[in-house]
C-alpha cells in the first residue's frame, strides 16, 4: 500500500503534542513520529520503572512535562506555552481490572481529563486537529460476534468501557463547540487490543505470559474462549497519522475504527501462539474469574471507512503480530539484544511496508 505520509510533517508546520507519551503506545508513537521527521512534545504521568519508555532511556529526548491531565491548571500552563500543531491524545486509564478497583479514578481521568485537554488546546489557534483515540469497547455490545461500525451505538458496562463513552461524548460536544466556535477538528479513533514489544501492563494477556513466561510461574489465564481484535501496535499508530494528514488537510472525519481484517482470536488460541514461538517450558492455567466482573466476550471491528477514507490496512495479521510481539520479548530478555534496536527494526519493517520513507 502507499500513502502520502511523508507529506505531514510539512502540513503540521509545527510540533505535535502526544498525551500519555510514557505509556506503552505513547513510546511506540513518540518514536514513529520522531523516524518521520515530525516533532513531538510529550505531556504524560511519570514512566512505570518497567516501562518501553525507561527500557529504552527516554527522560529528556523530547520537550516533555509530567503532568496528571485530571488537573486542568497544569494541563494549561503546558500547552499555552507552546504552539502546538496537533495534539494526539492518548493519555488514559486503560485497563478494565483496574477500573473496577478504581472508578472515580478512571472516570475522571478519561471523561474530565479529556475535557482538560480539549479546552486547554482550543486556546492555542495553532492546533489544527485533535485526535482522541479512545477503545473497540465503546460499542454497545450484546456479545453476538457483530462487526461494529463507527455508526453503531455506544454503551458501557463496566466502568472503562463506560468512561470510554463518556471521553466519547467530550468528542461530539467539542466537535460542536468547534463548528459553531471555529476551531481545531476533533476525531475519535478507536482500536482492538494492541500489542507489541514492551508493554507489560498488568491484567493484559501477553504481558502477563511473558512475566510468567520469563520468570518460571504459572500464568492463570482467564476467559479462554473468549475473542479479542488483537494488532501490532504500529497497525493502529499509522492508521491515526494517516488520519491527522487528511485531517489537517481539510478532509472532515468525526471517527475512525482500526482492526484487523480476518476474524477476531481466542484467548487460547494466542496463549498457544506465544506459547509455540517462546520455545522454551511453559506453565499456563485456564480459569475463569472468580468476581465474575463483566468483561464483553466478543469483540470484532469493521475498519472498511479507514481504508475507504485513508488507503489503510494493517501489515501484520494477528498471529504475525502475536509472533513478532512474543520475538521482541525473546529478543530482549533471552537473546540480551538492545531493545531500541529492536524496536527501531520494527518501525522500519512497518514503514517499509506501508511504502513511507523515514526521514
Amino acid at each position: 500500500m502507499s500513502t502520502n505520509l511523508n507529506s505531514l510533517k510539512n502540513s503540521l508546520d509545527g510540533p505535535v503534542l502526544i498525551t500519555g507519551h510514557t505509556g506503552f503506545k505513547g513510546t511506540w508513537l513518540t518514536l514513529l513520529m520522531e523516524t518521520l521527521g515530525i516533532e513531538v512534545h510529550g505531556m504524560s504521568l511519570p514512566p512505570e520503572k518497567d516501562s518501553l519508555y525507561t527500557r529504552l532511556g527516554r527522560q529528556g529526548k523530547v520537550e516533555e512535562a509530567f503532568v496528571d491531565i485530571r488537573y486542568f491548571t497544569a494541563v494549561e500552563e503546558f500547552i499555552l506555552n507552546r504552539k502546538h500543531a496537533a495534539v494526539i491524545h492518548l493519555a488514559a486509564q486503560p485497563l478494565v481490572m483496574e477500573s473496577y478497583r478504581s472508578p472515580l479514578q478512571t472516570f475522571e481521568t478519561n471523561v474530565i481529563g479529556t475535557a482538560n485537554v480539549f479546552h486547554a488546546a482550543t486556546k492555542v489557534n495553532s492546533s489544527k486537529a485533535i485526535i482522541a483515540i479512545t477503545s473497540d469497547k465503546v460499542y454497545r455490545n450484546e456479545n453476538r460476534g457483530k462487526l461494529f461500525k463507527e455508526s453503531d451505538p455506544l454503551s458501557g458496562k463496566d466502568p472503562y468501557s463506560a468512561s470510554k463513552v463518556g471521553a466519547e461524548a467530550v468528542v461530539s460536544a467539542w466537535q460542536q463547540i468547534s463548528q459553531i466556535e471555529g476551531g481545531p477538528s476533533f476525531v475519535s479513533v478507536r482500536a482492538g487490543n494492541v500489542i507489541g514489544g514492551g508493554d507489560m501492563a498488568q491484567d493484559r494477556l501477553i504481558p502477563d505470559l511473558i512475566r510468567g513466561f520469563s520468570t518460571h510461574k504459572t500464568v492463570k489465564v482467564r476467559n479462554p474462549n473468549s475473542t479479542r481484535p488483537w494488532q501490532h501496535v504500529l497497525d493502529p499508530l499509522l492508521g491515526y497519522l494517516m488520519c491527522l494528514q487528511k485531517v489537517v488537510n481539510g478532509t472532515e472525519i468525526e471517527s475512525l475504527n482500526f482492526g484487523p481484517n480476518e476474524p477476531s482470536l481466542r484467548v487460547d488460541e494466542v496463549v498457544k501462539t506465544v506459547q509455540t514461538v517462546w520455545g522454551l517450558e511453559t506453565l499456563v492455567e485456564f480459569e475463569e474469574p472468580v468476581n465474575r466482573v463483566y468483561e464483553s466476550s466478543r469483540i470484532d471491528l469493521d475498519s472498511s471507512l479507514a481504508e475507504k477514507s485513508l488507503g489503510w490496512k494493517p501489515v501484520w495479521t494477528q498471529e504475525e503480530a502475536i509472533v513478532q510481539t512474543t520475538n521482541w520479548w525473546k529478543s530482549i530478555l533471552i537473546n540480551k539484544l538492545d531493545p531500541l534496536e529492536v524496536t527501531m527494526e520494527n518501525i522500519s519493517h512497518s514503514l517499509r511496508e506501508h511504502k513511507i520513507h523515514e526521514k
